[in-house]
């Protein structure tokens, strides 16, 4: 299947069209809402599955090379990234030096949402991939916020206000990473045994849960464009699109180096191509208060998540089969 009729099949998709739908009600101001309590539901339940189903992947699986390349890998592109994400906003908007830190942040870290899209675009390609990348998605959150904090302490950026330990248990027990890791652990302990339990709740509703999910994303998504449609730039908006490119690029020698197969490939450059907009802007509002965290929401949220879920998926599933042969 070559690009175009990924792309193809991608948009057609019923989540695509979901978050288009949500979108497109909030661009028309409609009344349509999802509840935050059930967005916060759907949100648990989506890390939940994957990570569970993930974990039971390597308990059938077990432990080998791979696995530990894939961690070291994506840890040092979650570090690295960020370097790259701040010398291209110096270069291509007018930025400030603390603003540029704390956005290129959130492109060194991961969205754990595009990391949902990209495995279950996989179950609908009939691609397999390996479970133990949700624990590289996990182990890509932390180390970009290193990196932002870095720079912006380097350009003379407002001074940390929270403490060492504030600042770590933000990041360190951010509810996301917590769910996915805890099932995960879970999924790993029980094995098929668990599996085959909890397949009616976490397998066979999966695709409905995830359209839900998508139509809320839409609507947050669709209600950012308009407020925040003042930071969107032509540089700005240059760099929420090229800076996932640049991301699957660097991804892609390191998913061969690593030995993934060609559906690991393609979730691991999708994590390298996806941009943060639940970890690092906790972590963000805590060690630089001063910034406003809208800019780095718009552009993670509002234009790089729709990218990479309506073109960047395909693309990266067509590279991910490239590096691995």
């Amino acid at each position: 299947m070559n690009v175009l009729d990924l792309a193809v099949q991608n948009l057609t998709s019923p989540m695509v069209l979901f978050f288009i739908l949500g979108a497109g009600a909030a661009l028309l101001r409609s009344d349509l809402v999802v509840p935050d309590a059930v967005a916060r539901f759907l949100s648990l339940y989506l890390l939940m599955a994957i990570g569970f189903k993930g974990g039971a992947e390597l308990a059938r699986h077990g432990l080998d090379g791979t696995v530990f390349a894939s961690l070291a890998s994506g840890v040092l592109l979650s570090f690295g990234m960020p370097f790259i994400a701040y010398a291209l906003l110096r270069r291509m908007t007018k930025l400030d030096p603390v603003r540029a830190a704390a956005i290129a942040g959130h492109y060194g870290s991961i969205s754990a949402v595009t990391f949902v899209a990209i495995t279950a675009a996989l179950e609908r390609f009939g691609i397999p991939f390996e479970g133990h990348l949700v624990a590289v998605a996990a182990a890509m959150e932390t180390p970009a916020i290193i990196s932002a904090l870095l720079l912006a302490r380097r350009s003379g950026g407002t001074a940390q206000k929270a403490s060492n330990k504030e600042l770590f248990r933000e990041v360190a027990f951010n509810g996301s990473v917590v769910m996915l890791i805890g099932a995960f652990a879970i999924g790993a302990a029980t094995g098929d045994r668990g599996m085959t339990a909890l397949k009616p709740f976490l397998v066979d509703p999966f695709a409905g849960f995830l359209c839900l999910f998508l139509l809320d994303m839409g609507l947050v998504a669709g209600r950012g464009w308009q407020t925040g449609r003042k930071h969107l730039s032509p540089g700005v908006l240059a760099f929420a699109i090229l800076m996932p490119l640049i991301g699957a690029m660097l991804a892609a020698p390191l998913a061969l180096a690593s030995g993934l197969s060609a559906g690991g490939a393609a979730v691991f450059i999708t994590l390298a191509a996806s941009a943060s907009y639940i970890a690092v802007p906790a972590a963000m509002r805590l060690a630089l208060p001063d910034i406003d965290p809208m800019p780095a929401l718009t552009l993670s949220l509002g234009v790089t998540f729709p990218f990479n879920l309506a073109l960047g998926i395909p693309l990266y599933v067509s590279l991910g089969a490239l590096v691995a042969g």
